[in-house]
């Protein structure tokens, strides 16, 4: 975890660091970023087409918000016709495996920024049989990565490049003690809607999510020509729509006086996607490698065997992409 205690670091991290700029072209390359309607998903399209991408795919579940966000940004960048948007509905394996498809028609997949994700502050609720925050920002994320795999390691084959595939996570994941690990059926138990601890779901989600990446990153083979870096970036804590939504108090405290503003936040996932070599399989805070700040590694391999099950239900040979 190294020296700094994780809270002075927080707002060492939030208050004093400045986020570069990002400068790295995208010429020639075919991007997706999920979840783009808005928040930092939005922020970072609009970099990414500023530097020239030759397709951005805005994954959307709403479609009518993305056609929105799409004339947005062509009007920010003047370049309209690189830009196209899609649904995505991750709360729905049809969808998810419904845009997985259409990607392999693509002439070229470079980069995948997989940013949707959701924060529930209502009451609990399932989405396809789990609990609606675990399904969307673990199982239907992984899942949509591990489908994308073929197409982006055939496109650094073919191409003899550099593709992408970077989560974006959250430094949230190292506050939560992960109760539901010591549970037979980790899944089961966040389903379980009478013993469900709501207040930290989120963070829950995005300790799984950063356990699966971790585990997805070390059993990843690379392809024969080209390569294929992967990683999870920590945006810190930032002003979107989610963020404005939480209720909690603390949250509200911080929010003017210490939240990053979406754009300097999507630095940071503009730089995940530039997929320089020594961010393959690494914690990105502050647009470099850093410590994660993680409580669990021995309940690693528990979560990828259940969720590992779940995928081959879901979408059987799924674990073969690897």
């Amino acid at each position: 975890m190294g020296t700094t205690p994780p809270l002075l670091k927080y707002f060492r991290s939030q208050l004093l660091t400045q986020l570069p700029q990002p400068k790295k072209s995208f010429a020639g390359q075919t991007v997706i970023i999920t979840g783009s309607s808005s928040g930092l998903g939005f922020e970072a399209a609009q970099h990414i087409v500023r530097l020239g991408v030759s397709k951005l795919i805005v994954a959307v579940r709403n479609l009518d918000k993305g056609r929105a966000a799409a004339e947005s940004i062509a009007a920010a960048t003047g370049r309209r016709d690189v830009i196209e948007v899609w649904a995505l509905d991750q709360a729905d394996y049809a969808s998810v495996k419904t845009f997985a498809n259409r990607c392999q028609k693509l002439e070229r997949l470079d980069v995948v920024v997989a940013n949707a994700g959701t924060h529930c502050h209502g009451p609990f609720s399932l989405a396809e049989s789990n609990e609606r925050t675990i399904t969307v920002n673990v199982i239907s994320t992984l899942l949509l990565s591990l489908l994308l795999l073929p197409k982006l390691r055939s496109t650094a084959v073919q191409h003899k490049c550099n593709t992408v595939l970077t989560f974006v996570g959250s430094f949230v994941h190292w506050m939560t003690e992960f109760h539901e690990s010591k549970a037979n059926s980790i899944l089961e138990e966040l389903r379980n809607e009478k013993a469900a601890r709501m207040h930290e779901r989120y963070e829950v989600s995005k300790l799984m999510l950063l356990l699966c990446f971790r585990q997805l990153a070390t059993e990843l083979t690379q392809p024969v020509a080209g390569r294929l870096t992967t990683s999870i970036v920590n945006p810190g804590s930032v002003k979107t729509p989610m963020a404005r939504a939480n209720p909690d108090l603390l949250i509200r405290l911080l929010y003017h006086p210490v939240f990053r503003s979406t754009e300097v936040g999507s630095r940071t996932l503009a730089h995940a996607a530039e997929g320089h070599l020594d961010t393959q399989g690494q914690y990105l805070c502050d647009c470099k490698p850093s410590p994660e700040l993680v409580r669990g590694r021995e309940v690693q391999e528990k979560v990828w065997t259940e969720l590992t099950a779940e995928w081959e239900k879901i979408a059987p040979g799924v674990m073969k992409n690897i």
